[in-house]
Order: structure tokens, then sequence, then C-alpha cells
């Protein structure tokens, strides 16, 4: 409870100082909030008590856009993800963010990119805006779960975000998470600290791979991130 307290004490003015900052620096491009979004990220897991270690760097792609695929088990996700990829990237998400008073208005200055599934005809706008960034050279986080799991263990993975990959012809870069669950579970109020670990998996290539194998794909996503949290003991 203490830890919690003191981190909420601290996060919130930290994350305001962030985002007042930082907006200016999206006048010289994206590139220079998102870096400072790395920051932000970093500097929120020392608050929190928290500890990253990052496995597995030299699968990143060496150029080119990539989609980023995790698990999503906690908040944290978010900052230790920010803090553990070293390659620009653009988060996906839902529309309902973007209307938050001066979060949304950071996020739409860092470059993420709306997904509107307000209806049919919106969610369809989305994904082809989508995949026209990530065409032209935009990285991308995606959980493919679509929410946070509830107990840490790995949930079913939406098609949607497989099919987004294919039509995009970018590569997949499997992502784990192991320990961001103890740090804050899904429906916990209270922070506990500890070791998150971000395993980079071995890329999965799409060149000239086409939507009609999106299963195919999205089990090939999966099994690398069910195997390493398995031997973490968090599968």
């Amino acid at each position: 409870m203490f830890r919690s307290l003191i981190f909420l004490l601290t996060f919130v003015p930290w994350t305001l100082f962030v985002i007042l900052t930082g907006v200016p620096l999206s006048l010289l491009g994206a590139d220079y909030l998102h870096a400072y979004a790395r920051i932000w990220g970093r500097v929120s897991l020392w608050l929190a008590g928290v500890r990253l270690t990052i496995i597995g760097r030299e699968h990143l792609p060496a150029a080119g856009p990539a989609v980023y695929m995790a698990n999503h088990t906690s908040n944290f996700d978010i900052l230790a993800l920010f803090a553990g990829i070293p390659a620009q990237f653009r988060w996906m998400a839902k529309a309902e963010l973007f209307r938050i008073p001066l979060f949304g208005f950071a996020m739409r200055r860092a470059g993420s990119i709306s997904v509107d599934r307000s209806s049919r005809r919106n969610s369809v706008l989305s994904m082809r805006e989508a995949v026209r960034r990530i065409a032209s050279g935009t990285s991308v986080v995606i959980f493919p779960e679509g929410t946070r799991s509830p107990d840490g263990t790995l949930q079913k993975f939406k098609t949607g975000s497989f099919t987004l990959a294919l039509q995009a012809q970018v590569p997949v870069v499997p992502l784990a998470l192991v320990g961001s669950n103890e740090v804050m579970p899904k429906h916990s109020r209270w922070i506990r600290g500890g070791h998150i670990r971000l395993h980079i998996l071995p890329p999965i290539a799409i060149a000239g791979r086409a939507v009609s194998e999106r299963e195919a794909l999205m089990e090939e996503v999966r099994r690398p991130i069910a195997a390493a949290l398995q031997e973490a003991g968090q599968g």
C-alpha cells in the first residue's frame, strides 16, 4: 500500500510534466516525443521499484517497419515496452483514449494510430489507415489479446492484428512480457514492485503471404510467446 501511494504521488505529476514539456518537442517530429516517452517509461518503472531486463535485442529488425505483438497482463506493460524497445514505434489504441483531455492530444502528437470500432465502416477505415502507415515505414505495437489477461495466462488472440500485419507485408516480432502481472495484476490497485523481463523473440517473415494465412500466422506468433511464458512459470 505504501509503495502504491508513493508511486501515485510521484507518477501523476511526473506524467503531467512529461506531457507538458514533451508536446512542444513534437513540433520537431513525433520521433522526438517518442524518445522522450522512453525516458518517461524508464523513470516510471524506477518510481514503482520495478527492474526491467531485456532479452533478445539481436532479434530486432535491423531496418524497416515491423509489427510488435506482445502479451498483455498489466498496465505496466506499456511502461516496459516504452522503456524496453529501442526502436521507434507507434501505439495502436482505441479511439476513446484520444478523447481524454491532454493525454489524447499527446497521443495524437506522438503519432499513435486511432482504431475506431464504433461501426463496421469506421473500423474498416481505421484499419486501412493503419495499413497505410505501417507500409509507409511506421512500426506499431499491438496487444493481440485485445485486453489485459485477468490472471496472467495467455488469452485467445484476435484475428484483426494478423490481418493488419499480412496486409502491410512487414515482419511480425513476438514479444513476451514476464513478471508484469506480479507487479500489478489487472484487477489490483496495489503495486508490488519487482522484476519485468521483456523477451524479444525472432521475427516472423510476412512478405508474399496472403491474408488467408492469418490463422497460421496467429499460431506462429502465439507459440514462442507461450513457450517463453511457460518457461518462466507464467503460462
